[in-house]
């Protein structure tokens, strides 16, 4: 049986309470991580001496925004499955288990994915949370992709994914949904699964007041135009139908998971 090691990143900026939170909850895994990084934004709070009381790994990125932050995450990570968490997401006892589970039996090129139970906030907001947002998130971006985006707070992915999409993803806006850079920058012979059991806690304060839902309304729109000018939604589409195609004909040779579709 292929032995895995599994790093969890945690992009993080000025969050230490709820940082201390999820660390602790990992530090209850039924399947402990073989190693967690805290990439550090810029923090100026207690983020530092909560990371050397748990003792985790944390490393320092000062360009500002999440996908910076993210990637840099991965790109340090030593795992042969890289999951990512933010700093509210609240995993089960039994998430990196069910986790590396998934990706055990899974092909190389391949991320898991699951939903969030939004906690905070009311009763409406949660509800808001979990069927308008991520419903909307897993069934429209999920349409126009193909196949199911992965969802920031909550997936994992197999090293050989994210060393054919690093060179690639946005690391210098700010604005860009990293998750969703991520998911449209997978190349055709990779793939994303969805469980629905796979399941973390998530803070509702993204939706708690106008300015806050506004800005993730502004992110939206600016990942869909950096992601559609890098490659028109149609011939992504068109280039992902090829390849399955030529899989079932076996005079085509497979396309390199760099390959763009012209």
């Amino acid at each position: 049986m292929e032995v895995h090691t599994v790093s969890v990143v945690i992009p993080t900026r000025n969050d230490g309470a709820q940082l201390r939170t999820c660390l602790a909850l990992l530090a209850r895994q039924a399947r402990p991580a073989d190693e967690i990084i805290v990439v550090d934004n810029a923090s100026s709070d207690d983020t530092a001496a909560i990371c050397a009381a748990a003792g985790v790994k944390r490393i320092s990125v000062d360009l500002p925004g999440i996908p910076a932050t993210a990637a840099a995450g991965f790109d340090a990570a030593t795992g042969s499955i890289i999951a990512r968490l933010d700093t509210d997401s609240r995993p089960p006892r039994d998430w990196l288990q069910h986790a590396e589970r998934i990706l055990r039996a899974a092909a190389p090129l391949t991320a898991v994915t699951g939903p969030g139970d939004f906690y905070g906030g009311n009763a409406l907001v949660r509800w808001a949370g979990r069927h308008i947002f991520l419903g909307a998130y897993f069934t429209v971006v999920g349409f126009l992709l193909g196949h199911p985006p992965v969802y920031g707070s909550n997936f994992a992915l197999r090293r050989e994914l994210w060393e054919g999409i690093s060179s690639s993803v946005v690391r210098d806006n700010a604005l860009v949904h990293d998750d969703l850079d991520i998911s449209y920058r997978l190349r055709p012979d990779m793939g994303v699964l969805y469980d629905p059991t796979l399941k973390v806690g998530v803070s509702a304060r993204p939706f708690a007041n106008w300015a806050s839902f506004r800005r993730r309304i502004v992110m939206s729109v600016v990942t869909f135009r950096v992601e559609f000018r890098h490659e028109p939604p149609l011939r992504r589409r068109l280039d992902r139908f090829r390849w399955r195609r030529g899989q079932r004909s076996p005079a085509t040779p497979a396309r390199p998971p760099w390959h763009r579709g012209r």
